[in-house]
């Protein structure tokens, strides 16, 4: 939302992937990392280690960051448990967390990451109830594969009033962001009905089954068995929310993506310009709760962000 001054966190931008160039490394990411950079945001984009444990990720609550945005691009080997185990104690010291999946399997990783890992359905790991195939056009990607257009053209985004402020815009009359990109097979998320701190933020609807299907979830207000508070989630449908090729269809794509894309969003860009304040909301909405642990030390020295970053 324009007109209102954000407060700057540190965030980092990591895949659940090493530096593959034929895959959906950080680079395919570069347009969010600049539009997070243009809202004022110190960000700090990678991709993850050859090692078994990240560098980063394994002990990230003890560095200066307040947000970790995780593409889980993966097959579901994307995080080790000592991965896991530093993204919940960072959040456990009130880091905000984004995470972003896609179809079937792809970021799977992501059910070893607590009340996060429930709001996320996959093929094999915590799937569907009535899970069925919606994407009719690509026979190798099974469910849940929600079809809510071609990359490069938006869809539709419907919520319950009053809106998630997550999708509160002064672009449109409406107060509300109405567009989100698209993309043929989108995951599944859910808000699962024990946890009474998530939220359904917005809905799309499929073009091929008419099914409506949950493109966000936010966790606010979730406690650690002792009754601290933890920092807020949010768990996206797909990465291509925020992938380079679905904000500009000429910016490319893997060689797997093999799906006709579309020129409405080039045709148009207006919506995607709306569909921005999403992600500076995101980025404002994850810093509310965000502390720096500035107890975190390593033989009773505060590890610089900076040096951890060159010893990885």
């Amino acid at each position: 939302m324009r007109g209102h001054a954000d407060a700057v966190a540190n965030i980092l931008l990591q895949t659940t992937i090493v530096d593959l160039p034929d895959d959906w490394n950080v680079e395919r990411f570069s347009l969010l990392a600049d539009e997070l950079a243009r809202a004022g945001h110190e960000v700090t984009a990678r991709n993850r280690d050859e090692a078994t444990d990240d560098s980063v990720l394994s002990v990230l609550n003890t560095l200066d960051y307040d947000q970790l945005w995780l593409m889980a691009v993966d097959t579901g080997h994307g995080l080790s448990p000592g991965d896991a185990a530093g993204i919940m104690r960072f959040r456990e010291r009130g880091g905000g967390v984004l995470t972003a999946r896609d179809h079937q399997d792809l970021g799977s990783c992501l059910t070893c990451l607590g009340s996060i890992g429930q709001l996320n359905h996959f093929h094999n790991q915590n799937p569907e109830p009535h899970a069925r195939r919606d994407d009719q056009d690509n026979p190798n990607i099974s469910w849940p594969n929600y079809h809510s257009g071609a990359n490069g053209e938006y869809q539709r985004v419907t919520a319950d009033e009053p809106a998630h402020e997550l999708l509160r815009t002064d672009r449109n009359p409406s107060g509300r962001i109405e567009w989100f990109p698209a993309h043929p097979h989108e995951g599944a998320v859910s808000a699962p009905t024990e946890y009474d701190f998530a939220q359904v933020v917005g809905r799309g609807r499929s073009t091929v089954s008419g099914r409506t299907f949950n493109l966000a979830v936010a966790l606010d207000g979730e406690t650690t068995a002792d009754g601290r508070p933890v920092g807020r989630a949010v768990a996206c449908s797909t990465f291509h929310h925020f992938a380079d090729m679905n904000w500009d269809i000429d910016a490319g794509a893997p060689s797997f993506v093999t799906e006709p894309p579309s020129d409405e969003m080039k045709r148009d860009p207006s919506r995607l310009e709306v569909f921005k304040d999403y992600v500076r909301n995101i980025a404002r909405w994850l810093g509310t709760h965000a502390e720096r642990n500035a107890n975190a030390t390593e033989n009773g020295v505060r590890v610089p962000r900076s040096a951890a970053l060159a010893e990885g």
